[in-house]
């Protein structure tokens, strides 16, 4: 490594020798160095060459309005909240961390909509890098995958009730519904779909509570908290019956 950094320094120093040296003599032989161009930002597919500033605005706004998209229209929350409730159920308070369950999210959530991130690419950014669509047109190619994903798990109740608020006329087809409709009714309805299976995942682990409140108030343990018993037999039985197979499995297949 050390001989590494060495032979790194010692090309740094040879190019900037050999530089200094064709400067000099350029200038002693009264050549004129070329202009250079102006600092230019990085070209993105589908946007005018502009200054650096637009640049940073448009890169600006795509990283603000990342979370949101990640957040609305991808599983994540549905995953999100379903193994928060499973925390909870387990009584474990901190356990897995918050930063290991959005990590798992995440990657389920990479799991689940790689199919879809096929689709966008195949429709609209092929067409922006080969010039036939500019960036809007791109964005409006998108979102026909994102679309017909979003349908796929939004109620039709919810979608109704959107439709409703809007003031919209009632569309003929499912694909004449605008991006505002579709994305609420998909959240709430993911969010309904993830309160249902967290509770389903507490049920087991509350009857654990109630018997194990029931056995020690019996034999007149008042002072020791039942928590203090039921937690680890919650995780005996969690850990025996496999119980992160079983509910990744069951959140993979729930959206077949």
């Amino acid at each position: 490594m050390r001989s590494m950094k060495k032979v790194i320094k010692v090309a740094g120093k040879l190019s900037l020798i050999a530089t200094l040296a064709v400067c000099s003599a350029g200038s002693a032989k009264g050549v004129v160095a070329p202009p250079q161009a102006p600092l230019r930002g990085l070209q993105i597919p589908g946007v005018s060459n502009g200054s650096l500033e637009w640049t940073v605005l448009v890169l600006m706004t795509v990283l603000t309005v990342l979370p949101a998209i990640l957040l609305s229209m991808t599983p994540f929350v549905r995953l999100l909240v379903v193994l928060h409730f499973l925390r909870q159920a387990l009584g474990t308070q901190t356990t897995p961390t918050n930063q290991t369950l959005i990590g798992l999210s995440l990657f389920l959530t990479f799991f689940i909509m790689q199919p879809v991130g096929v689709q966008v690419y195949d429709a609209a950014i092929v067409p922006m890098e080969k010039g036939s669509v500019n960036a809007l047109g791109a964005l409006e190619l998108s979102a026909a995958p994102m679309r017909k994903f979003m349908l796929k798990y939004a109620r039709e109740k919810d979608l109704a009730l959107f439709v409703e608020l809007s003031k919209e006329p009632r569309p003929r087809t499912p694909d004449d519904l605008p991006m505002r409709v579709v994305l609420p009714a998909y959240m709430i309805s993911e969010l309904k779909a993830g309160f249902q299976i967290g509770m389903v995942l507490f049920l087991p682990f509350l009857v654990i509570d109630l018997v194990v409140a029931s056995i020690t108030t019996s034999v007149g343990m008042f002072q020791l908290p039942p928590v203090v018993v039921s937690t680890p037999l919650k995780i005996l039985l969690f850990v025996v019956v496999d119980g992160w197979h079983l509910v990744v499995g069951s959140l993979m297949k729930s959206f077949n």
